[in-house]
């Protein structure tokens, strides 16, 4: 039996004269509705999490609480976002329903229900399926490489001579290397000075915001003598547990419209939450991202047996996780001249790696190189690096075709909400 009624969550600063309206229409029976009031974010997010249909949430447009990612699980959970009250920042495109004015009369919230919610027990939710698809969009038109490799094998140089590579190679193309890394060590591979800006500034900025290009440009430090700019990471390894979902990808989507070739130094762990733990892919965050809006990912190991085997393997985790062999470019650092041991190295690559490994692109081999002067006197990295890896990733690209813009994850059914 349908019952002609709205279930609305609301959630406002204390003495909102809104939020004090709405219950008295509720109570007194002058709207159809059913008004739950939440005290907390948390407690409006457990509500979504149970899986009772809820017609809309009603949100005061001055909490600190509401942002980009918050709007995103209603959503997810079938709810129309009414935001309440005056705000500079447009809802609208970040994923709500409507904002209403804070002098709210019945018969606006009315039309606001009418127009963006259902009533509870009926079929159709006359909802928007999620954000709008500009938000669920990585890549963009730009070029995007991780560059990921146990530890130790030296990923990050790998990266910062690819970022130099790409800008050489590229004269009239814009190129970011960013540090997405848990441990970051971009900055002290560049001698940044300073901890901020950095990425934790850039997913800040897109909890509730839009930046445009030159706002995100800003937040990266220019490296005059090699050509591109570095958006350096995490202060502390710790910090992930800052990072919201779906700020990330609004600002990793940003990055990737304010630049053409945006160069990622991440970690090969992009384990997700398949076994139940959306904890263990928060983590991963960064990694997964990246990769997944990757048109190359480059993994780098050594030529000995303990660092072909981690290659090896590395290589097969990432193909597990969902990035396609033809777009992983294996690389081996400080490769020997001999070509009998290179191609011995490439047999075993082929040989402990299975199919995957024989659908990735050809290993690439990098002759040792004094890199850490570089590093240390603040110099570009030597030749012929830089080059050799600019000109294997567009070759590797050009091969793999684009990269599809990636929609939503998957997401499990509540049990018994099919139909509401």
């Amino acid at each position: 039996m349908v019952r002609d009624r709205y279930v609305l969550l609301g959630l406002a600063r204390p003495r909102a004269e809104w939020f004090r309206a709405v219950a008295q229409w509720a109570t007194s029976a002058a709207i159809p509705a059913e008004f739950l009031k939440c005290v907390s974010v948390a407690e409006l997010l457990a509500r979504l999490e149970t899986g009772r249909p809820h017609s809309a949430a009603l949100i005061d447009a001055s909490l600190p609480g509401l942002d980009r990612d918050l709007v995103d699980a209603a959503r997810r959970a079938g709810v129309a976002v009414l935001v309440v009250g005056e705000t500079r920042t447009d809802w609208l495109t970040l994923g709500a329903s409507a904002v209403l004015p804070p002098t709210l009369r019945r018969e606006v919230l009315l039309d606001a229900l009418a127009s963006h919610a259902s009533l509870v027990g009926g079929v159709d939710i006359g909802t928007d399926s999620g954000l709008s698809e500009a938000l669920n969009e990585t890549g963009l038109g730009a070029l995007v490489v991780s560059v990921c490799g146990p530890g130790g094998t030296g990923a990050s140089i790998t990266a910062a001579a690819l970022a130099q590579g790409m800008a050489a190679d590229m004269p009239d193309h814009s190129v970011l290397l960013a540090d997405l890394a848990l441990h970051a060590d971009q900055a002290m591979l560049h001698d940044v000075r300073d901890v901020v800006p950095g990425v934790q500034e850039l997913v800040e900025a897109h909890r509730s915001g839009q930046l445009g290009d030159d706002e995100v440009r800003g937040l990266t430090f220019e490296v005059v003598d090699r050509g591109y700019d570095l958006l350096i990471g995490l202060r502390r390894a710790r910090h992930w547990a800052s990072l919201r979902p779906r700020a990330f990808d609004a600002g990793f989507a940003a990055l990737c419209r304010a630049y053409d070739v945006v160069v990622c130094d991440v970690d090969p762990d992009i384990e997700g939450d398949e076994i139940g733990t959306p904890d263990v892919a928060e983590r991963h965050l960064l990694a997964r991202t990246a990769t997944a809006a990757s048109d190359v990912v480059i993994v780098v190991g050594r030529p000995t047996a303990k660092g072909v085997h981690s290659l090896v393997r590395t290589l097969a985790d990432l193909a597990d996780g969902g990035v396609a062999a033809a777009r992983l470019l294996p690389v081996v650092v400080d490769a020997p001249r001999s070509p009998r041991a290179r191609a011995g190295l490439a047999s075993a690559v082929a040989q402990l790696g299975g199919s995957a490994a024989r659908a990735t692109a050809p290993l690439l081999f990098l002759p040792g190189r004094r890199v850490d002067d570089a590093v240390r006197d603040g110099l570009p990295m030597p030749a012929p690096l830089p080059g050799l890896l600019a000109r294997a990733v567009r070759a590797t690209a050009s091969r793999s075709g684009p990269v599809l813009a990636a929609g939503r994850d998957p997401v499990l059914v509540q049990p018994g909400s099919l139909g509401l």
